[in-house]
């Protein structure tokens, strides 16, 4: 029987980096998942106060993973001195790029957390954290290209863009899990397209025009 320990005697051996990589390897060594937390702590010789101290959940875990990955790329991206002067289009580019760099060295793992999942993409709960932040970074990236001027227009703009963005992700991610070519050299010319065309159909001129539109309507009737 677990028991509770003296605080002042307890010392933290472990952080929420070691527990990602432990779970990880668990997973591709035994080519499945820890059952519950409590067989995960004792294989690993981990008191599970000191996992519950970073994680409610081997989901919350799953979902950390994903969010690790990317923040990842983040720090990366931020390191480049040019990205911040790069245009919308070629941050995204950059965005992908260097994401799907990251996933493929991680490929086994995501292929395997991936394979079985019958319910699509959209609706993997381990992503649920990675479409935040994600969401929250392309936001991000659009707001640091807009002047005052069209501030307004782009607030109501950048949840669709965002959204149409993650979207995007989900189906490259697809597509690239399928994908079999030389270095997944067709995964980055579908990145290429798919962004391209992103902000060809995206393009936020129409929107203003119907932005605008709708207030001219607006004032007159009222």
């Amino acid at each position: 029987m677990a028991t509770a320990k003296n605080p002042k005697s307890k010392k933290q051996l472990i952080d929420d980096d070691q527990l990602i990589e432990l779970y990880m390897n668990a997973v591709l060594e035994k080519n499945e998942a820890p059952k519950n937390v409590y067989l995960f702590c004792k294989e690993h010789a981990i008191e599970e106060a000191d996992f519950y101290s970073f994680f409610n959940s081997l989901d919350a875990v799953k979902e950390a993973i994903w969010v690790k990955f990317f923040d990842n790329v983040v720090g990366m991206l931020q390191k480049d001195s040019n990205y911040a002067s790069y245009e919308n289009r070629n941050k995204l580019l950059s965005l992908y790029f260097t994401l799907f760099e990251i996933l493929t060295l991680n490929r086994s793992y995501i292929f395997y957390t991936l394979k079985d999942n019958k319910e699509g993409l959209r609706n993997l709960k381990q992503l649920a954290s990675l479409r935040n932040h994600f969401k929250d970074y392309i936001v991000d990236i659009l707001k640091s290209g807009e002047t005052e001027k069209d501030s307004k227009v782009k607030k109501i703009t950048r949840p669709v863009f965002s959204e149409g963005a993650w979207l995007q992700f989900l189906f490259i991610l697809k597509f690239w899990l399928e994908d079999t070519s030389k270095g997944f050299e067709k995964t980055d010319i579908m990145i290429e397209k798919a962004v391209k065309a992103t902000f060809d159909i995206l393009d936020t001129t129409p929107l203003e025009s119907l932005f605008d539109l709708g207030k001219f309507i607006w004032k007159e009737r009222a």
